[in-house]
């Protein structure tokens, strides 16, 4: 048996104090999450007139759990084939969600650090190849952010939508990818390729996914950053953080050209909503790849 659940990761807007527990909607066999609309007139203007809430506030249902109970296929068992899966020996029948684990994203974490985990799973890569066929026909639009198997038996998928601002797909492109690589899981299950007892999880990158520096700065050129990074001061690194706009990439120095971003966090606090000012548009730092240390999207703006 297959389960899958659909997840829209954007942290700020799953966990925004803003909204009520959620209401729950029975259709057919989904179990769909959905935010009370009345809670959107709760909301400060701010928010409502942002770019994360014009963006995204459109995506009510945030999570999807479809369970299939379909006819048992036992198909004929060969001992040595390398490939061949006994369930109940390999994963551990799953009763519950296994929450994946919340943890501060790394660089190739297989979560929001992007990247392919396997965490010795001998069935992974065989289910990363099913995920990638089934991906073709989306286009070049919609990739894989990353991808992470669990010895309990979880798949974790998150796509991303290329040009998408957070990189984020639709729930009705989730969902069909969700129902086409469920199929081919469960085929190849039946034949006994990979275990037949798996959970599948897709959902988007979280709103703290981390750029890759320097692969991805081009593609959010547009949008404020929060870069964490290194500075040498009287002979000691001091770790330094703000919020920037990428200006431009020297790859013959393997470095990169940031501007402060016009944001309430970068302006005095004293200047009541000003914007910045003519020194402040004109600084300019220059980071080697070597000296940034992390960089995420910036949304409080």
């Amino acid at each position: 048996m297959m389960i899958s659940r659909l997840s829209s990761k954007f942290n700020f807007f799953l966990r925004n104090p803003f909204f009520p527990t959620p209401l729950y909607h029975h259709n057919h066999r989904f179990l769909t999450i959905i935010q009370q609309k009345q809670a959107l007139h709760n909301l400060p203007n701010g928010l409502k007139n942002g770019p994360f809430f014009k963006n995204h506030i459109s995506v009510l249902p945030l999570r999807c759990l479809s369970i299939n109970s379909s006819e048992e296929i036992t198909p004929e068992r060969n001992g040595n084939d390398p490939l061949h899966y006994e369930t109940i020996e390999d994963v551990e029948p799953i009763d519950l969600w296994e929450e994946e684990e919340e943890v501060e994203p790394e660089i190739g974490d297989g979560g929001d650090g992007g990247g392919i985990v396997f965490q010795s799973c001998s069935w992974g890569e065989q289910a990363l190849l099913i995920a990638r066929d089934v991906l073709l026909p989306f286009g070049d639009d919609m990739e894989l952010y990353s991808f992470k198997t669990s010895p309990h038996g979880y798949i974790y998928v998150r796509l991303d939508k290329l040009p998408n601002n957070f990189g984020c797909p639709s729930m009705d492109e989730m969902e069909e990818f969700s129902r086409q690589y469920k199929k081919r899981l469960d085929e190849a299950g039946a034949l006994g390729k990979i275990p037949e007892d798996l959970a599948l999880e897709v959902s988007s990158p979280g709103a703290e996914r981390l750029i890759k520096v320097p692969d991805d700065l081009s593609r959010f050129k547009d949008r404020p950053m929060r870069v964490s990074y290194i500075e040498e001061m009287n002979s000691r690194k001091v770790e330094k953080n703000g919020i920037f706009f990428m200006e431009s990439i020297d790859a013959e120095s393997g470095s990169c050209i940031w501007k402060l971003a016009d944001v309430k966090e970068n302006r005095d606090p004293t200047s009541k909503g000003r914007p910045l000012s003519r020194k402040q548009k004109d600084w300019r730092l220059k980071l080697p790849y070597a000296m940034v240390k992390k960089v995420t999207l910036y949304l409080n703006y």
